[in-house]
C-alpha cells in the first residue's frame, strides 16, 4: 500500500516526493481527449495531475446528480493512475477556475437567505447533501484506499472573500464526514492578509500558494508567515500561472515560453508546483466564468486555451519543451519522450438550409411560464442561457418610457417583434423611450446571462440572480401579466423551422456540411453576430463578433462522417449564408468597451 504524508517535505513511500503537477480540467475537455492531455504531461516529465471539481456541473438540479461522460471523474483519476500519474482534488464547494459562478449552483440562488461561501446553516446543509454524493465517486481514489490521490482542498482562495474560520472547519468536518483520509491543503495568494484569512495553518492543515512570477519572493512571503506560526511546511504552488485567461473585448495575453521556464526553473529549486494550466480546454455550453472589475462585470471568452502548456485543442506549445528541457535538467531521473499531436482539418462549408425567428418558435424548446411580476432565471428554470420575457402594455399613440428593473446581464427589448434597443452593464436600467400607438402593443425583453462571476465580493451580489429581478416600468408604473420562456437551450431537437423568420430578430438558423474525416476543426464565426452555436445538438458555446475570439472550437469527436448539422441561435438579427471552418483559431481586433 502506498503512503503520502505532509511532513517538512512530502513524503511519498516514506521517501522525500517533489510534485511536478499540472492542471486539466476534465470537464473542459471531452473524455476522448483525456488520455492525450494526461499522456502529454506525463511525456513533459512531470508526475502529478491536478483538477477541480465543479458542483454546479455535477448536480445541476438539487439533489439530481450527474457523473456520467465528460463529468466522470471517477475515470478520469483512474486514467491518470493507468497514466503513472499521481492526483490532486480540488472538491471545495467553490472553485474559481473562470468557471460560472465559481462552480456553485444557480439553484442555491433560488433559496432567500441564501449566503454562498459562509458558515451559515442553509448554505451547509446543501455542501453535506452534495458531499455526500460527491466523495461515494471520489472517496475509494485515496491513496489511503489503494488509489493515486494524495491531496484534496478544503477551500480556494477563501482569503480573497473571507476569514471565517470557522467555515474552513465546517468544510473541513463534512469532507472528513464522507470520508477523506488524506492529508488536505487551502489555496491562497501569498501575501500576509490573504494568508492569515484563508488557512487553517494552526490546525496543521497545509497553505499553498497561487501565483505566477517572482518565485523567489513569493516563497519567501510564504516562509515567513510559516515561521511566524512556528509551523514548518513543505513549500507548494498550487497555481503557478503560466498564462492568463481571455475576456470578450480584451486583448489576448501571452507569456514568452522561455521566461516561464526561467521562473518555473526558479520555483522547482524551492518547492512543488501545479502549472495552471496544463491543459485549458473549451467552456463549452453556457459555463464561462466572468470577472468583476470595480462595478464592471467583464464575462470571459468561451476558449479557455490560457496561453497554457498544450492549446485549446490540446497541441503542445513552446512552453511544454522548454519546461520539459528544465525537468530533464533538475530531475534526470523523470523520463521525458515526444508528446502527442492530433491531426486537424477543415470541412467544407456550412449552407443554410432553415431558419426561424425565436418568437416563432420559443414553445418548442421551452415551456411558457406565467406570473403577475417577471421570474428570474433561477425561479423559471435553471438559471442558464437565456430568458424570453412577453406582455402586453397598452398604448396612447405617443411615446412612452420604459425600463427593466434589476436585470442582468443583457437585455435586448422588442416592440411587435421589431427591435428597440439592447442594454448592457451599465446601461440596464435606463429608460428607453418607445413610440407606442394605441391599444394593447406586444412588448418583449430577451434576457442573457453572460455568466455568473466566479470571483470577489459579488459572489453575494443580487445581481448573481440573471434575468429580470424587480420588473418591467412603462411611464412609472410596473407592467403585469408576463409569459417567460427559459431558454437554456440543451436539447434543441424539438425546434421546427416551419415558423416564420422575420429579419432584425433572434433567430435559429440550420447549416448543413460534410466532413471527410472526424478531425478537430473552428467554426469561424465572423458574419455573426452573438450567439451561441451547436454541433450535431451539443452546444460549443458563446461566440460575440466583439472579439478576440471570433471562431469555435470543434472537437473531432463530436463530428460525423458524411453529413454533419450545424445550428446557430444568434440574437442580432446578424447572419450569413455560409459559414466557413478553419484549422486554426480566428482572432480580431477586439472590440473594447
Amino acid at each position: 500500500m502506498n503512503t503520502f504524508e505532509v511532513k517538512e517535505e512530502f513524503v511519498l513511500n516514506g521517501k522525500p516526493f517533489q510534485i511536478l503537477s499540472g492542471a486539466v480540467h476534465y470537464f473542459r475537455i471531452p473524455k476522448e481527449y483525456w488520455e492525450d492531455s494526461l499522456y502529454n504531461l506525463k511525456a513533459m516529465g512531470f508526475n502529478t495531475v491536478e483538477t477541480y471539481i465543479p458542483w454546479n456541473l455535477h448536480e445541476p438540479e438539487e439533489g439530481r446528480f450527474d457523473f456520467s461522460g465528460n463529468k466522470d471523474i471517477e475515470a478520469f483519476v483512474r486514467l491518470a493512475r493507468e497514466t503513472g500519474l499521481w492526483v490532486i482534488l480540488r472538491p471545495s464547494p467553490f472553485i474559481c477556475a473562470e468557471w460560472e459562478f465559481g462552480g456553485l449552483p444557480a439553484w442555491l440562488l433560488r433559496y432567500e437567505g441564501m449566503k454562498v461561501r459562509t458558515n451559515t446553516a442553509l448554505f451547509l446543509e446543501k455542501v453535506d447533501a452534495y458531499y455526500q454524493e460527491l466523495f461515494f465517486h471520489i472517496r475509494d481514489l485515496q491513496i489511503t484506499k489503494g488509489g493515486p490521490v494524495l491531496m484534496m482542498q478544503i477551500e480556494n482562495e477563501y482569503g480573497s472573500f473571507g476569514n471565517d474560520k470557522a467555515y474552513l472547519r465546517s468544510i473541513r468536518a463534512l469532507m472528513e464526514k464522507y470520508g477523506a483520509d488524506v492529508p488536505l491543503f487551502t489555496a491562497d495568494g501569498a501575501w500576509d492578509d490573504v494568508l492569515e484569512a484563508g488557512t487553517l495553518i494552526d490546525e496543521g492543515i497545509l497553505p499553498a500558494g497561487n501565483f505566477g512570477s517572482r518565485s523567489n519572493e513569493n516563497l519567501d512571503a510564504m516562509e515567513a508567515f510559516f515561521k511566524r506560526h512556528h509551523k514548518k511546511f513543505p513549500l507548494m504552488c498550487m497555481e503557478f500561472w503560466d498564462g492568463w485567461f481571455g475576456r470578450w473585448g480584451e486583448d489576448i495575453i501571452r507569456r514568452d515560453a522561455v521566461e516561464l521556464a526561467d521562473c518555473v526553473k526558479e520555483l522547482l529549486k524551492r518547492a512543488g508546483i501545479n502549472l495552471y494550466m496544463f491543459h485549458g480546454g473549451t467552456n463549452f455550453g453556457f459555463y464561462n466564468g466572468c470577472s468583476a472589475r470595480g462595478e464592471k462585470d467583464l464575462p470571459q471568452l468561451t476558449s479557455y486555451d490560457y496561453d497554457a502548456v498544450l492549446t485549446e485543442w490540446g497541441e503542445p506549445t513552446g512552453k511544454f519543451y522548454e519546461i520539459q528541457k528544465t525537468v530533464a535538467e533538475l530531475f534526470p531521473q523523470n523520463p521525458v519522450f515526444p508528446p502527442r499531436i492530433r491531426k486537424r482539418g477543415r470541412p467544407s462549408k456550412a449552407v443554410l438550409m432553415e431558419k426561424v425567428s425565436l418568437f416563432s418558435c420559443c414553445g418548442q424548446i421551452s415551456q411558457a411560464k406565467e406570473s403577475v411580476y417577471p421570474l428570474t432565471m433561477e425561479q423559471a428554470g435553471k438559471g442558464y442561457g437565456y430568458m424570453l420575457y412577453m406582455t402586453q402594455v397598452l398604448g396612447f399613440g405617443a411615446e412612452r418610457k420604459i425600463k427593466a428593473v434589476g436585470a442582468s446581464d443583457r437585455a435586448q427589448f422588442y416592440l411587435n417583434g421589431v427591435h428597440q434597443k439592447t442594454q448592457y452593464g451599465e446601461e440596464l436600467g435606463e429608460e428607453i423611450l418607445m413610440m407606442l400607438p394605441e391599444g394593447e402593443q406586444q412588448l418583449a425583453v430577451l434576457v442573457e446571462n453572460m455568466g455568473r462571476v466566479n470571483y470577489g465580493y459579488k459572489l453575494l451580489s443580487p445581481s448573481q440572480k440573471k434575468g429580470i429581478r424587480s420588473g418591467v416600468m412603462a411611464d412609472i408604473h410596473f407592467e403585469s401579466g408576463w409569459t417567460q420562456y427559459a431558454l437554456e437551450l440543451e436539447d434543441i431537437s424539438g425546434l421546427s423551422y416551419d415558423g416564420e423568420w422575420r429579419e432584425g430578430t433572434p433567430a435559429f438558423y440550420r447549416y448543413e456540411f460534410t466532413a471527410e474525416e472526424t478531425l478537430d476543426t473552428f467554426l469561424d464565426c465572423r458574419g455573426l453576430g452573438k450567439g451561441a452555436a451547436f454541433i450535431n445538438g451539443v452546444n460549443l458555446g458563446r461566440f460575440w463578433e466583439r472579439g478576440p475570439a471570433a471562431s469555435l472550437f470543434i472537437p473531432g469527436v463530436y463530428l460525423k462522417e458524411g453529413k454533419n448539422e450545424l445550428t446557430v441561435f444568434e440574437t442580432e438579427g446578424t447572419y450569413t449564408q455560409t459559414l466557413s471552418f478553419s484549422k486554426d483559431p480566428v482572432f480580431i481586433s477586439p472590440e473594447k468597451r
